[in-house]
């Protein structure tokens, strides 16, 4: 455990004026300030209603005080959090007569910083503390809860060990120079390597989940002018945010809104009609349109049911495949009853026919939409385990150095730059879990936590 001489207070909640606000306390003089401020040391664990009193003996509120002795809690420090009534003024006098009787203040991410460095979590762990802050949608609570709880690490683990037993295989044979890896040997740890290889692959296929999960799924409302894009984007997030006119060409720009559908965030993008024949700033409008969809990972082709199916830019042809795009058949309320659309999806394609006016279709098209989002996304497993870009750097570079390895074990090459090989992916995982000892990152990392956290 590292021992750190200084005790740490924040607020942990946050501020403003609320029924209830939790302080956090850590560090070794935990248990001599609760003591003080309470008149009696609260039983560890146990929840203790008193009166805060003040250096100097006033009273400031009644609390609910609880300590966490160490190493169970979440810093693995001695630890207090004090539950007080959410006056900013009852919450500011608190924390000032923490600070007055030796505290100082916490800095942004410290206390999960000191969970990491008291091996509480791994690295991975903590820098799911905040995603779980931040997750907005069901999936990408899902994904941070799990990493919180080790999944990541396990499977890190699970590579450690097996890289671990391969290289102690070639460093036997390094000590004996005079001696051949024998055949068995050689296949062994071919199969040692092509294993680990196989797992870092399987967990860099995530990355791109990781980022639908954390900023969102790029759902792009495409379709000719006036086919109701602006009117589906106003259905679907349920509030007139787009102007709705008659007059083609009414979208210039595009309009952004973040919704949740089903289980998956969405960032939801109403786009200007794509009019082959536009001049002028409806032109720059669908040139936006085609910049907007080329890194988009969801469309809505939305077509005027009433009106035969208009060419797709060939801009489009590769953005636009079975897997990410549903069209929609909208204006499904001007065609006479039990009429066929004129307009006729691509072969192939999932569609839905909706009246954006009075959201006749909505919940199929929203189960469909939940649908493509939920196969845009990458498990390992039953476990959803999402890395973001730093891990995704390392394991690059794990799979790096064991392609090198294996393409060293098939030529027969020497000993020593094999094993360097399997150190260097053993490093790059090392990295990922924090193993690695390198406070210049460790402070750049937690500088980005909430001050509390």
């Amino acid at each position: 455990m590292a021992r750190n001489p200084d005790t740490i207070a924040a607020l942990a909640t946050p501020s403003g004026t609320a029924a209830l606000a939790v302080i956090r306390v850590s560090g070794p003089d935990s248990r001599r300030l609760a003591a003080e401020a309470l008149g009696r040391a609260p039983q560890a664990r146990v929840a203790t209603h008193g009166d805060y009193a003040d250096r100097a003996g006033s009273v400031v509120d009644d609390v609910v005080a609880t300590l966490y002795e160490a190493p169970n809690s979440y810093t693995g420090e001695d630890a207090i959090e004090l539950s007080c009534h959410g006056s900013p003024l009852v919450v500011r006098t608190i924390l000032a007569d923490l600070l007055a009787r030796g505290c100082r203040p916490a800095r942004p991410g410290e206390f999960t910083q000191r969970a990491f460095l008291n091996g509480r979590l791994d690295l991975s762990q903590a820098e799911a503390v905040m995603d779980l802050i931040s997750a907005r949608s069901e999936r990408a609570l899902a994904a941070a809860r799990q990493v919180l709880r080790g999944a990541l690490g396990r499977h890190l683990a699970e590579l450690v060990d097996g890289l671990l037993g391969a290289l102690a295989t070639v460093e036997a044979y390094i000590d004996f120079p005079d001696e051949d890896l024998p055949p068995q040997d050689r296949d062994r740890l071919q199969g040692r390597v092509t294993e680990a290889l196989r797992k870092t692959e399987l967990l860099l296929a995530t990355e791109r989940t990781g980022v639908l999960l954390r900023e969102g799924i790029k759902a792009v409302i495409l379709g000719e002018p006036n086919a109701g894009k602006s009117s589906l984007l106003n259905r679907i997030v349920g509030t007139n945010r787009a102007i709705v006119s008659p007059e083609p060409g009414t979208t210039r720009d595009f309009i952004e809104e973040r919704v949740t559908v089903g289980a998956h965030g969405l960032r939801m993008i109403d786009t200007a009609g794509l009019n082959p024949g536009a001049r002028g700033i409806e032109r720059l409008g669908v040139q936006k349109t085609l910049e907007t969809a080329s890194d988009a990972d969801l469309f809505l082709l939305v077509l005027d049911a009433t009106r035969p199916t208009p060419p797709l830019p060939a801009a489009l042809r590769d953005c636009i495949q079975l897997s990410n795009t549903l069209v929609v058949l909208n204006k499904a309320d001007l065609l006479a009853e039990g009429g066929r659309p004129q307009a006729v999806p691509p072969p192939g394609f999932a569609s839905v026919s909706v009246c954006a006016l009075d959201g006749r279709g909505l919940d199929r098209l929203l189960a469909e939409v939940a649908r493509l989002a939920e196969g845009l996304q990458t498990t390992v497993g039953d476990e959803r385990i999402a890395i973001n870009v730093r891990h995704a750097h390392y394991l690059a570079d794990a799979r790096t150095c064991l392609r090198s390895a294996l393409e060293k074990i098939a030529a027969a090459g020497p000993a020593e730059l094999l094993a360097s090989d399997l150190r260097g992916a053993l490093h790059a995982i090392g990295e990922i879990s924090g193993r690695v000892d390198n406070e210049r990152m460790l402070d750049q990392l937690f500088a980005s936590f909430c001050i509390g956290k």
